[in-house]
């Protein structure tokens, strides 16, 4: 199993990095709040990494923290819950505001994932409430690394239809972005303005 890679980034997008290894270039799935994180591509870096095995294929999804991976663990534990929809957990929700909807029992905020409806979030705060009251508890997570990538808007379109949106209100969102803020041009900010708005319906 890998624990963890150590490397160069040799390709990101907002779901997925390409880390190369002395010459083997491993593809790792990301949440937004690890794209977020990022450095410059060719930079040096380690990624928290959970190897999942699957008859057909290994799959690995890879985090900047340690919480990270522990909270994607504890939420691929739950019945229902695979990686992608993990993945989109932490996309949405860092991990101290997921354990404070977890500890609150905040159905209401955990079913505003793409995903995840209220059965679903009650279930995901029954089973955590026991086992994530460690997590979040350190520094804040970085977010600031920028990101240099053509076609910002459709970039993220895409990622945020990946996360489960519908189309028609990821293009609303983003419109509005335009017109709140029309100087916002860079893919993190827009991707990050999209969610704050796709995440108050």
């Amino acid at each position: 199993m890998i624990a963890n890679l150590t490397g160069i980034l040799a390709a990101k997008d907002p779901s997925r990095v390409v880390i190369d290894v002395n010459g083997v270039g491993y593809e790792v799935f990301i949440p937004l709040s690890t794209y977020f994180a990022l450095p410059d591509l060719r930079a040096p870096m380690t990624l928290h990494v959970f190897t999942h095995m699957r008859d057909d294929a290994i799959q690995l999804f890879g985090f900047l923290t340690t919480d990270e991976k522990t909270a994607f663990t504890l939420l691929t534990k739950i019945s229902g819950v695979g990686g992608k929809l993990a993945l989109s957990v932490l996309s949405a929700l860092k991990v101290a505001d997921l354990r404070e909807a977890v500890l609150a029992g905040d159905v209401e905020k955990l079913a505003s994932v793409p995903g995840i409806g209220k059965k679903s979030a009650g279930r995901i705060a029954l089973e955590l409430k026991d086992t994530i009251a460690c997590l979040g508890d350190g520094p804040p997570e970085a977010t600031d690394a920028p990101a240099s990538i053509d076609a910002p808007r459709e970039d993220a379109l895409s990622a945020l239809v990946n996360l489960g949106y519908r189309h028609r209100d990821v293009k609303n969102a983003l419109d509005q972005v335009n017109r709140i803020s029309p100087a916002l041009t860079s893919l993190d900010e827009l991707i990050r303005e999209g969610l704050k708005l796709l995440s108050k319906h």
